[in-house]
């Protein structure tokens, strides 16, 4: 999957699958989390957000199903 690159100080990277409706973040520490059935609403919110970071938490982290994949 191809990430874009944020400007953000947590999240590297994120690339979205809408096949699958699979989010891929990959944060500053370098670790890639997939988060699963997330709408492309909430990636393309992600991508426009005044704060990435803020988004993440509000809107994605403790609401999808996620993996660590490294």
């Amino acid at each position: 999957m191809e990430r874009q690159s944020l400007e953000s100080s947590i999240i590297a990277s994120v690339g979205y699958d809408p096949a699958d409706r699979m989010l891929e973040i990959e944060f500053t520490s370098g670790t890639v989390y997939r988060y699963y059935a997330v709408p492309e609403e909430v990636y393309t919110s992600l991508l426009v957000a005044e704060s990435a970071g803020r988004y993440f938490d509000a809107a994605i982290r403790d609401v999808y199903n996620y993996e660590r994949v490294s």
